[in-house]
């Protein structure tokens, strides 16, 4: 199974970016989203950015995954 995690472009450095992933930062790859600018919103897998997507479906997914974070989803995992 593979997750997406959405996560904010914060700084572009050549082939890798910095990232916001609900308040933590880290580096990943983005050779796959070449279009990708600050600002941007990307699903991260395995310390790659995969897919530039929209503001609001990262919000959306976000928001989710704190729910799950916070066990709101008890008895489904």
């Amino acid at each position: 199974m593979c997750l997406g995690v959405p996560a904010k472009v914060i700084k572009i450095e050549e082939q890798t970016a910095l990232v916001d992933v609900m308040g933590s930062r880290m580096h990943v790859g983005i050779i796959f989203v070449p279009e990708v600018k600050e600002g941007d919103y990307v699903l991260l897998h395995a310390g790659q950015a995969m897919t530039v997507v929209d503001e609001k479906f990262a919000h959306e997914s976000i928001e989710e995954w704190r729910n799950v974070l916070d066990g709101k989803y008890e008895g489904l995992f």
